[in-house]
C-alpha cells in the first residue's frame, strides 16, 4: 500500500506540519508515480535500497513493496516521526540525518552494491550525486527524481545544449540517462517545474586518470566562459603545446569536449607546466 494524495494531506493536518519551501519538499501523492518508480529502478528482494528525502514515505513504501532491504534518510526532524510510524510497520530503517554530512559507512554498513532511489529537492540535488558519487562507494547506481533542467544537465553530453561543467564531473565517476518525466500534477505541493527521472551507474574506475581536482579546475575554467574559445578561458593554464599534445583545436570551445578530452587536455597541460612530455 502506498499514499494518495488524501492519505498525505490528512497526514500533514493530524500532525500540524507542512511541506518546508525552505527545504524543498514537494510530496509524491500519486500511487502510480512511485510504483513506476521503483519499478524503473529495477529493485527487488535481495537488493539494498537507501532512499534521501524520504518526507512521509510515499515512495519509500513502494520500494519496500519490491522486497528489497529499504534504508530512509530524512532531514526534517519534524517529518521523522511521522515517517516512522509509516514505514517502519514494513520493515523500513530510518535514518534522521543530513545525507551531506551523514557518516556513510555507519549508515550503510560494510557491503556495497546499495541502490539510491530518491526524491531529491531541487535546491540540493546535483552537490549531493556529486558528493554521493566521490565519498560513498558503496551506492553503485542511482535514480533520481529531480526538476527537469537539473535532470538534462546531468545527463548531458558534448555538443548537447545542457552540456557544461556538471555532465563533465559526472561522467568522470558515472554515467547518466533521463529515463522518465513525471508531471507536476502528481506532487503536494505542486512545483512550478517538471521532473524527470535520471538513471546514474557508477564506473568501475574513472573514465580518465590524473588528478580529479586539476582535471575539474581546468573544465571549471573552461565553462566559466564557455561561448569562448578554449584558448582564451583557459589562458594561462593551458599552452599551445599542451593543446597540440592534446590533439585539441585552441580555437574550440568548452561544449565542444567529452570527459576523455579533457582528460587529455588535463594531462597535457599539467606535463607541460612540469617540464615533461607525454609518453
Amino acid at each position: 500500500m502506498t499514499l494518495s494524495r488524501r492519505d498525505v494531506a490528512g497526514l500533514l493536518e493530524r500532525h500540524g506540519l507542512r511541506p518546508s519551501a525552505a527545504l524543498g519538499q514537494h510530496f509524491v501523492v500519486d500511487p502510480n508515480t512511485v510504483r513506476r518508480i521503483a519499478r524503473v529502478a529495477g529493485v527487488g528482494r535481495g537488493d539494498r535500497v537507501v532512499e534521501i528525502g524520504a518526507g512521509l514515505g510515499s515512495l519509500t513504501l513502494a520500494l519496500a513493496e519490491t522486497g528489497a532491504e529499504v534504508v530512509a534518510v530524512e532531514l526534517d526532524r519534524h517529518l521523522v516521526p511521522v515517517l516512522r510510524s509509516v514505514v517502519e510497520p514494513v520493515g523500513v530503517r530510518v535514518v534522521q540525518g543530513d545525507a551531506r554530512t551523514l557518516a556513510w559507512d555507519e549508515v550503510l554498513g560494510p557491503d556495497d552494491g546499495w541502490a539510491l532511489v530518491a526524491n531529491l529537492p531541487y535546491n540540493a540535488a546535483t552537490p549531493l550525486i556529486l558528493d554521493l558519487l566521490e565519498g560513498v562507494p558503496a551506492i553503485g547506481r542511482m535514480l533520481v527524481m529531480v526538476q527537469r533542467e537539473v535532470g538534462e544537465r546531468l545527463a548531458a553530453g558534448a555538443g548537447d545544449e545542457a552540456y557544461g561543467a556538471v555532465s563533465v564531473k559526472l561522467a568522470y565517476r558515472a554515467t547518466a540517462s533521463v529515463v522518465g518525466r513525471v508531471p507536476p500534477t502528481v506532487f503536494l505541493p505542486r512545483p512550478n517545474v517538471e521532473s524527470v527521472l535520471v538513471a546514474v551507474v557508477r564506473r568501475a574506475a574513472p573514465a580518465v586518470a590524473g588528478d580529479p581536482r586539476q582535471l575539474f579546475a581546468l573544465v571549471q575554467a573552461g565553462f566559466a566562459h564557455r561561448r569562448k574559445m578554449l584558448r582564451r578561458s583557459l589562458a594561462g593554464l593551458v599552452t599551445e603545446e599542451a593543446f597540440a599534445a592534446a590533439g585539441v583545436r585552441p580555437e574550440a570551445r568548452a561544449e565542444e569536449l567529452d570527459i576523455e578530452t579533457w582528460g587529455r587536455l588535463a594531462g597535457c597541460a599539467s606535463d607541460h607546466a612540469n617540464g615533461l612530455r607525454p609518453s
